[in-house]
């Protein structure tokens, strides 16, 4: 089969492997049918995740036709259509049963790490992949729900949600801003409304992105590269500064800003994927009563998200921006990286 590989850092290549087969009695093998690239694989392809080897396929997203299931697996067959949850989970660890198989504590990849695919073990950018705990980890998709929808459900609109509104603790009538308009933080837009946030305020630096925003429910619009951002945004709340501050970018001055703008007894939800050091004020903040969390998605949510999908309730069509066959992936690395110039959202790869 052929199969996205990195190299190390700067280095993937299209090439031939060997096929993805089973090799635990509750696994399966799926053809993919649909996958994407995360700004996690570019974070891989520059470096900032070192426990990715040479050698790995990349991706953790997709959706796919099951080809073949071990003989544990009970609730898929071959020829059923499902989404592949970026998070795989043995379903009956200390972790899992607590609803947190991002720390599976079975032995797949590494102990107590459940993202493996595309970082410990093979991932979906690739003709077939191996899925282990297939049960848990995979989700029958409905006949009426595209392949370009349900990719998403994989892992930025539960990374959004989670991650950023649930662990941010959004309530009625909160101001919620969310720092970096590329797809998770637009997933955090799309779904902040869920639980009633009055006003949505989207900051980022690129005004195509910032519109996207717009039809995906922000309020608000404010350009980060201007030097009265902080300003626009306390204005907006009386001064008060927002509810909730959602990190979507991964470095240290988008958090930083998320510390300066929250309020008293405020939330801030990092959810970026950072490579490098960030430095914490705690001299200033502990005395506000800020809450910080941090996470790794479990897409515990999936189900009840490819509902609200599948009902329409979410208005998610807007993410797409390119389309690729897989056999074109390269071509979509380069779209996709260099997203200031392309607008690139999320890019799609089909077989």
């Amino acid at each position: 089969m052929k199969a996205l590989v990195f190299h190390g850092p700067g280095t993937i290549t299209w090439e031939e492997v060997r096929d993805a087969a089973l090799v635990e009695p509750t696994d399966a093998v799926v053809r993919m049918d649909t996958t994407t690239i995360c700004g996690t694989d570019l974070h891989i392809l520059h470096g900032d995740v070192p426990t990715v080897a040479d050698g790995r396929i990349l991706g953790h997203e997709g959706v796919g036709t099951v080809v073949e299931v071990g003989d544990g697996v009970r609730n898929h067959a071959p020829g059923d259509r499902v989404i592949i949850a970026c998070i795989s989970g043995c379903g009956v660890c200390t972790y899992c049963r607590a609803q947190f198989p991002s720390h599976c504590l079975a032995p797949e990849g590494t102990s107590g790490i459940g993202w493996v695919l595309g970082h410990l073990i093979d991932g979906t950018q690739a003709e077939l992949v191996r899925i282990p705990f297939a049960d848990s980890s995979l989700h029958r998709l409905p006949p009426t729900v595209p392949d370009e929808l349900a990719v998403l459900l994989s892992d930025i609109l539960p990374t959004g949600f989670e991650i950023g509104v649930r662990y941010g603790h959004v309530q009625p009538g909160d101001t919620v801003a969310v720092v970096g308009a590329g797809p998770v933080g637009l997933a955090a837009i799309a779904t902040a409304g869920l639980y009633g946030a009055a006003q949505i305020i989207a900051i980022d630096r690129d005004t195509h992105r910032l519109d996207v925003a717009k039809r995906l429910g922000a309020t608000l619009t404010v350009d980060s590269s201007t030097p009265d951002w902080k300003a626009q945004v306390m204005a907006a709340t009386g001064d008060a500064g927002v509810d909730v501050a959602i990190e979507a970018v991964g470095i240290p001055e988008t958090f930083t800003m998320c510390t300066e703008m929250v309020r008293p007894g405020g939330h801030v939800a990092n959810v970026g994927v950072h490579g490098r050091p960030v430095e914490l004020a705690l001299q200033d903040l502990w005395i506000q009563n800020v809450t910080i969390t941090t996470g790794l998605v479990n897409t515990t949510t999936l189900p009840m998200l490819l509902r609200l999908v599948e009902a329409g309730k979410l208005p998610v069509e807007a993410f797409v921006t390119h389309r690729f066959a897989l056999a074109d992936i390269l071509d979509a690395y380069r779209t996709f990286g260099s997203a200031a110039q392309t607008q690139a959202l999320k890019v799609v790869m089909t077989r």
